[in-house]
């Protein structure tokens, strides 16, 4: 196939020829004279899956031939002559290793590293041992690396990085994966140095920089029938640049160095790279001028000589349109235009972006078509549901479950997924609202049990499943060490009998599809391998099950895609063609990505060990660039905010700006505004899209509905509410609707005001049975009691507890006052009074915190406020609930006591500054109050009054449970509301 030769062969392929159709064109112009057995004596080693796929769908396409031997450069167990290898151990078995001995390190000495995260730790150190044995860098080099001038840490990770070489050395275990790759190739290149196969080898697509893929491409080259092919050759650069390259220790981000590199260790100059086929790329005056674009600093020099001579820009930059978004979204939303047309237009068309948020709402963005791109990247296993279910699950080991958890794992599709689904969806319905009702923050069996029965009137429908969920999910928390095997034996015990549900017989869905087969892979991996993890504590193990989840494969669970609307990464742009490729996220830090932090060496040591630097990372994603910018139409964007801040373009997208602006500022045509404004075209698309349609402006509600429909019956405080915000008794009575509770409660203001109530009565019904206990002391143990039963929150439990110390000595001082004046009476359990108005036959209900009645039989009101009460004059227009209770005693709506005199009312401030205010009834007598009061309701049972929101708030920024529903915010408090009759 190949003529001798006293060199290397290295071929390469320009950026934007289709590489993997470069490959089989020149297998053929090379084998077109040779016999039919040619074919299938090559072998073509490939870097990855895609590739060779690709490669087979090509072969497939005809005509009609023997194929040649495609294998991945992973697979050369059949190349050696000898018994492979034992097989690699598996990452999970190393990182469990790893942490169980990081583990036992910092038991020993404490101040070696923190004691939390040891998975993470390990993770990491096994990353950086993977990276050192495919480098062929030992514990030993970073062992003598000089680190006098470097702070102590570095001194811990080498001793950390010796003593788990030493351990792994010491093991007599199976050697890790990459380890093995290295030994495997050393190897063959061994074998072939004595006995070279005759047949032709070639590495296609790979840029050798890993240190043991160089080695195997340096042992190919060396074979008399051997050959390396290169991807995305940049044939533009003159050989001074190459020397530029080769003398700048800095010059590792440059999308060719690595090849230089290759060339070095071939005893060849990138002068000897000749081209593999004939096939011309997309567009040469391109190629050349992002060649120029991305020259090795100084590039100043260099763009002022060779500028002038790109004399074909209008061909170059005819098929790029640049779109500078103002968000992710419109940039998305652009994208997505861009491809629903290219499905109009027949085009294949490929988004490539590092940026997985962004390719997420682009697929969001095509749905509105129906279109589902092919997605090579897929789902990360941990957030497919499998993988969500699996982490829920495993955080129930680690602390009291609580509600939220609770319908967390009730509401996952996977929960009870196997028979009558839906009746198990309706349960937990009906439970979250009556939890969200009583309140169950930690559900226990007995509480599930009784609260699930007061959901429903169904509760022998309901009350199985309530106690199936107490028995599964309550009562299980577990902190203490567990050897992993029980752990996972527990996990997946508890994960299989939710997805089962109480009458299924297998896990449901659980385990089901590609994302439900690749998660109990991790799980029987972990079984597998759990005798090397030792004993961990809950959130240890819920941590690891984690970081396996993240180490799984993506899943492409996904409806039959598009075949023509891909999203790659950029990986899969080397080996792939497309008609129209958009690369998306073109801003600093989304591409190139930043590099990961190296908890264990610097910059400085990995270059002195022969480690990846982060400039090697940089140079292979600027590679990536230059190869998919050579597409044949192409579309560079990106947002100018993200959502913190301002965003920086994209290095190479600057360059290119750079470039083409300086050379218009020579008199040449502005060939990037010609980019921009085709951009810009597409992004007034783009807003036209997303204009909301001419729905007119919200007014300021007032509804009338039927006099029929409206409400008969208040309690006392929902006058209050009638007067500032009608508009939610509306809602509340006409409508029916309810605001529901947090699932979970907090310490707000309306619980704390409960509490101070059921304080306050408990203190005075202890002092009249036990007369003496009208104490400070006395009020403050009754707060403790009442605090620490109903107070789960240990902070707010302590302010409050503070706050009514603050108040507890003038409590006691006015209460021994108010006992003088009359004998309390009556408590807020007790006191219910109902009234009815019978010229407006409507029903009043009211509930006073205490009544107390004096010598002479009348009557005294008190009302705790656990802030500050309303004023008199507050009292008199707006919060009329004492003035009312008053009209209700003297007319003998509290049946224990009957009609009887009101002597005073008062509300008692318990507040930071306490304090009390009598209710103004010497100008607001209550049959004064409720003559208004009937004026009120009746106003309403007419069927032009419309009830106004937020009529007269206290304050105008005041949230309402309704103020959504009133779509306030379309209007404000200064527009006049709009009746409308409702029928």
């Amino acid at each position: 196939m190949f003529d001798p030769s006293d060199t290397a062969r290295l071929y390469g392929c320009a950026p934007g020829v289709d590489f993997p159709l470069a490959v089989v064109r020149g297998l053929e112009d090379r084998l077109k004279d040779a016999p039919p057995e040619a074919w299938a004596q090559v072998t073509l080693l490939v870097n990855t899956t895609r590739m060779a796929r690709r490669l087979r769908a090509l072969f497939d396409e005809g005509p009609a031939r023997l194929l040649p031997r495609i294998r991945m450069i992973t697979q050369l167990d059949d190349l050696l002559p000898a018994q492979p290898l034992p097989p690699s151990a598996s990452p999970l078995r190393r990182r469990l290793e790893l942490a169980t001995l990081i583990q036992t390190l910092i038991d020993r000495q404490p101040d070696l590293a923190p004691d939390a995260g040891p998975f993470d730790l390990a993770d990491s150190l096994a990353t950086l041992m993977d990276e050192m044995q495919g480098e062929g860098v030992s514990a030993a080099d970073i062992a003598n690396l000089d680190v006098s001038d470097q702070s102590g840490h570095w001194a811990r990770a080498q001793q950390f990085i010796a003593i788990a070489q030493d351990y792994i050395d010491a093991s007599n275990s199976a050697p890790d994966p990459e380890a093995r790759q290295r030994a495997t190739v050393l190897q063959l290149a061994e074998h072939w140095a004595h006995t070279p196969p005759k047949d032709p080898v070639i590495v296609v697509g790979s840029t050798g920089s890993r240190g043991t893929t160089l080695l195997l491409m340096q042992a190919v080259a060396a074979l008399p029938q051997g050959a390396v092919l290169l991807p995305g050759f940049d044939d533009h650069m003159p050989a001074d640049v190459w020397d530029v390259l080769a003398k700048d220790q800095t010059a590792e981000d440059h999308p060719q160095f690595r090849f230089l590199r290759l060339c070095h260790a071939l005893n060849l100059q990138p002068a000897d790279v000749t081209s593999w086929t004939g096939l011309p790329p997309a567009s040469r005056a391109r190629n050349a001028l992002v060649s120029l674009a991305l020259r090795p600093a100084p590039v100043t020099d260099a763009w002022r000589e060779e500028g002038p001579r790109l004399t074909d820009l209008s061909t170059a930059t005819a098929n790029i349109t640049l779109v500078e978004a103002d968000t992710p979204r419109a940039e998305a939303i652009a994208i997505a235009m861009r491809l629903r047309k290219a499905t109009d237009d027949g085009q294949k068309a490929a988004l490539i972006t590092p940026d997985r948020m962004l390719t997420r709402q682009v697929t969001a963005a095509l749905d509105r078509w129906e279109i589902v791109p092919d997605d090579s990247a897929g789902t990360p296993l941990h957030l497919s549901p499998p993988g969500r279910f699996l982490r829920h699950m495993a955080a129930v080991f680690q602390s009291p479950l609580d509600a939220e958890a609770l319908l967390t794992l009730l509401k996952h599709p996977l929960a009870h997924s196997g028979a009558d689904r839906n009746l198990h969806q309706l349960n937990t319905q009906r439970l979250e609202l009556r939890m969200r009702k009583d309140g169950l923050p930690y559900p226990d069996p007995d509480g599930l049990i009784r609260c699930a029965a007061k959901a429903t009137k169904q509760v022998e429908e309901i009350e199985p499943w309530a106690t199936w969920v107490g028995d599964v999910l309550c009562g299980r928390e577990v902190s203490e060490q567990l050897p992993l095997e029980r752990w996972v034996s527990l996990h997946r015990t508890l994960a299989e009998t939710l997805a089962q549900g109480p009458n299924g017989t297998d896990a449901g869905e659980l385990w089901e599809k590609k994302a439900g087969k690749a998660a109990r892979s991790v799980m029987d991996s972990l079984a597998e391998n759990a005798g090397y993890g030792g004993e961990l504590s809950a959130r240890d193990y819920a941590n690891l099950v984690a970081t396996a989840l993240r180490h799984g494969d993506d899943v492409r669970d996904r409806d039959t895609p598009h075949p023509d609307i891909m999203i790659w990464g950029t990986l899969e742009a080397r080996v792939q063609g497309a008609d129209l490729v958009i690369l998306a996220g073109l801003n600093d830090g989304t591409w190139p990505e930043p590099p990961a932090p190296d908890p264990w060496l610097n910059r400085k040591m990995r270059f002195d060990a022969g480690l990846l630097l982060p400039e090697r990372r940089i140079g292979l994603s600027a590679h990536d660039f230059q190869q998919a910018i050579a597409a044949p139409e192409v579309w560079l964007t990106r947002s100018i905010r993200s959502d913190d801040a301002e965003t920086v373009p994209s290095r190479w997208v600057n360059r290119l700006r750079n470039l083409l602006q300086g050379l218009a500022s020579q008199g040449q045509k502005d060939h990037w505004a010609a980019m921009q404004d085709r951009g810009t075209h597409w992004l007034a698309l783009t807003r036209q899209l997303e204009a909301a349609p001419d729905v007119p402006k919200a007014t300021r509600p007032a509804p009338c509905p039927p006099v029929s429909a409206r409400p008969r019956r208040f309690t006392v405080t929902e006058i209050q509410t009638l007067i500032r915000d009608p508009y939610a008794i509306y809602a509340k009575h006409v409508l029916r609707l309810r605001a529901l509770r947090p699932l979970v409660q907090t310490p707000d203001a309306l619980l704390r005001g409960i509490l101070s109530h059921d304080v306050m009565e408990r203190f005075v019904r202890d002092t009249l049975d036990k007369p003496g206990t009208l104490t400070v002391d006395a009020l403050m143990e009754h707060a403790r009691h009442v605090l620490t039963r109903d107070v789960p929150w240990p902070a707010a439990r302590a302010l409050w507890l503070a706050r009514f110390s603050r108040a507890a000595e003038w409590l006691v001082d006015t209460e021994k006052v108010r006992q003088t004046i009359a004998t309390p009476t009556l408590f807020e359990n007790e006191a219910i009074g109902k009234l009815t108005l019978l010229a407006i036959k409507t029903e009043l209900e009211g509930r006073a915190d205490r009544i107390d009645v004096d010598a002479s039989g009348a009557v005294i009101l008190y009302d705790y406020k656990s802030g500050s009460p309303p004023t008199k004059d507050q009292q008199k227009h707006f919060d009329k609930q004492l003035l009312i209770e008053a009209a209700m005693v003297e007319e003998g709506a509290f049946a224990t006591l009957g009609p009887r005199p009101v002597r005073a009312a008062q509300f008692i401030g318990m507040g930071s500054t306490p304090k009390t205010e009598d209710a103004p009834l010497d100008i607001e007598p209550p049959r004064q109050v409720l003559a208004e009061l009937v004026g009120l309701l009746s106003a309403y049972l007419e069927g032009d009054k419309g009830y106004t929101s937020r009529r007269a708030l206290y304050e105008d920024r005041e949230a309402r449970d309704y103020d959504q529903l009133a779509r306030f915010g379309e209007w404000d408090v200064t527009e006049e509301p709009v009746a409308e009759v409702l029928e």
